[in-house]
């Protein structure tokens, strides 16, 4: 039995919780800002994760476990972020067999359906949309660690799995995502109606 309201779809935030990639943008940004003797501080860091690249200026790890388990029992998942094409195709690259698993991916950056960045719910909106049975908000559970992102899911109206940075505030959002875990690999999708892990007792 469901101790939340069973889904159908998933769909996954990129950056920071499929690909470790926040942490490479951070010590990038820190590189810059070493030379004007300033602090990428967390305060500024957590204003900008899940926004647009435009906006905005964990490598695979439970995530690879749990995508191969929701294909394999047919659960349509596709993947939400705020990249570009650009950037998406350079950081997906060495991984390709893993991405092709998804039933489609919206690069908000560059999608013209994707009107505002998160937090606004455009992007997740646009996902359900583009799933061949377009399912209702509620029936979608979206996996995100940025607090822009699980902000634009809960404002899409759909059920939120937060996975985020031990530094994050979580005050703010526990009473608005439907569960907060330190990583993918905590997750139980039968908790979601989802079928179990094959080797789940």
């Amino acid at each position: 039995m469901s101790k939340y309201n069973p889904v159908t779809h998933v769909i996954f935030d990129m950056d920071g919780l499929l690909l470790d990639t926040e942490r490479l943008y951070t010590e990038a940004t820190q590189m810059l800002l070493d030379e004007y003797g300033e602090k990428f501080t967390w305060e500024i860091k957590n204003k900008q994760m899940g926004k647009k690249a435009v906006e905005a200026a964990r490598i695979i790890i439970g995530a690879e476990k749990l995508v191969h388990h929701l294909h394999r029992n047919n659960i349509p998942i596709c993947v939400a972020t705020g990249s570009s094409k650009m950037n998406y195709e350079m950081k997906t690259q060495k991984h390709k067999d893993f991405f092709s698993l998804f039933h489609h991916v919206v690069l908000s950056s560059d999608d013209p359906e994707v009107t505002h960045g998160k937090p606004a719910p455009d992007c997740f909106l646009v996902a359900a949309r583009r799933f061949e049975d377009k399912p209702s908000p509620e029936k979608v559970l979206v996996f995100e660690d940025a607090t822009n992102g699980a902000l634009a899911s809960v404002a899409a109206g759909m059920q939120c799995v937060w996975i985020p940075d031990e530094r994050a505030d979580q005050s703010q959002l526990r009473d608005k995502v439907t569960l907060i875990l330190k990583s993918l690999e905590e997750f139980k999708p039968e908790d979601f109606g989802l079928p179990p892990y094959e080797d789940s007792s």
